[in-house]
């Protein structure tokens, strides 16, 4: 996010309020006592929103109020009716696996279990009540979009979508990212972007006043799938320290292996494994990233004898529409490596085979009966994830 306003506290008096905005550059105060407010709580005083008429504020010339909105995180306090605002989340947008540190990961885990139970507990949540979120995809998805856009609606928020902007929008006609995202901007509080290009999201943060969350950049990165994956490896092996885990298949191209990577590395005693065909070995960037966390890794040729070693077995598929014209190598790399009933006969009890889907062969269908198969309870747990960042982002914690 290019730069915003956050509304850090704002604390309701008998017949005034006063409100301290922050800017990245910049501290207003101004007490708005006498002007037209109205504020709607829910019954619980949660996730209010106050509504004033902005013309009435005097912010100066060059700043204005973040559209046109005020939030408050309302706490309810016997014989004293102060609203204070929750902690601001510390991250404007979502782009890299590297912006988390391990306590971050943590406190959003916790969130992600808390999103859970109100997907299962608590249908018709408002947290969200009144915000938008714009999903703009310029590649084929199917579990990353429709994920999110459960997630706003289970929160109470509404979804302005767009599948294949990359054919069905005005990139066809020329539009360079940056006005789309302006444009965007203007319709949306917060923008889910995939896009066939590596550092697209970068772009896109650095252009817009709102949250960028990069649902994958061409083969660069994918940081809430490794955030899911992660948080499923936590919930089906019971730590993180101390794993080993294998990584198979298109290492080169594969965006998630590379994000899961640098989260894994926020881990102590963690070892990974790669296991690919040559030609889409993992690159030298994470290896060299690995070594200088002091995380240990190894090449292997062999997935039987990995899989026999690890906690998890993490397949891949090998990516066509990487491989551009060049279908022979495609053919070359395709089937090396498939998890099949006698990966899983060398494979532990507690392990687990994950996969971010779509599979195609790389994971034989006799497979899904195990219940070290983890792959589909990985791609629910994406829900919840993500119903956490969507939170984080537009409320805080």
């Amino acid at each position: 996010m290019a730069s915003s306003t956050l509304f850090s506290m704002c604390s309701l008096k008998s017949e005034s309020f006063d409100i301290k905005a922050i800017n990245s550059n910049k501290e207003f105060k101004f007490n708005a006592s006498n002007l037209p407010v109205k504020a709607m709580l829910s019954s619980d005083f949660m996730n209010s929103r106050l509504l004033t008429d902005v013309n009435l504020l005097k912010w100066g010339q060059s700043e204005r109020l973040l559209r046109d909105r005020m939030q408050c995180h309302a706490v309810e306090v016997e014989k004293v009716p102060a609203y204070t605002m929750g902690k601001k989340f510390q991250l404007d947008d979502v782009i890299e696996a590297q912006q988390f540190d391990r306590e971050t990961l943590n406190a959003i885990f916790e969130v992600a279990k808390k999103m859970e139970n109100i997907e299962k507990k608590s249908p018709g949540s408002q947290i969200l009540k009144g915000y938008l979120m714009a999903t703009l995809f310029y590649e084929p998805s199917t579990r990353t979009r429709l994920s999110f856009e459960s997630a706003m609606k289970r929160l109470g928020g509404e979804v302005l979508t767009t599948e294949n902007a990359r054919e069905f929008s005005s990139a066809a006609k020329g539009e360079t990212l940056e006005d789309t995202i302006r444009t965007v901007e203007g319709y949306s509080d917060i923008i889910v972007m995939r896009h066939f290009e590596s550092g697209a999201a970068k772009r896109a943060a650095s252009t817009a006043g709102i949250p960028i969350i990069n649902a994958g950049d061409g083969p660069g990165q994918h940081p809430t799938q490794a955030l899911l994956d992660v948080y499923t490896i936590e919930r089906e092996i019971g730590k993180l320290d101390g794993i080993r885990v294998g990584l198979v298949g298109d290492l080169a191209n594969g965006r998630t292996v590379r994000s899961l990577a640098y989260l894994l590395s926020k881990y102590q005693d963690v070892k990974i494994y790669f296991v690919s065909p040559d030609v889409v070995k993992m690159k030298d960037d994470i290896k060299d990233y690995l070594t200088s966390r002091g995380v240990k890794w190894e090449e292997s040729a062999d997935l039987m004898e990995v899989a026999a070693k690890c906690d998890v077995v993490y397949q891949t598929r090998i990516q066509r529409e990487r491989f551009g014209e060049r279908i022979d190598l495609y053919e070359e790399a395709r089937g090396k490596y498939i998890v099949d009933k006698d990966v899983l006969r060398v494979m532990q009890k507690h392990a687990v085979v994950m996969h971010p889907l779509p599979r195609l062969d790389e994971i034989t269908v006799e497979v899904d009966a195990d219940p070290r198969a983890a792959y589909f309870r990985q791609a629910k747990n994406g829900l919840y994830i993500r119903m956490a960042l969507l939170k984080l982002l537009l409320v805080g914690w």
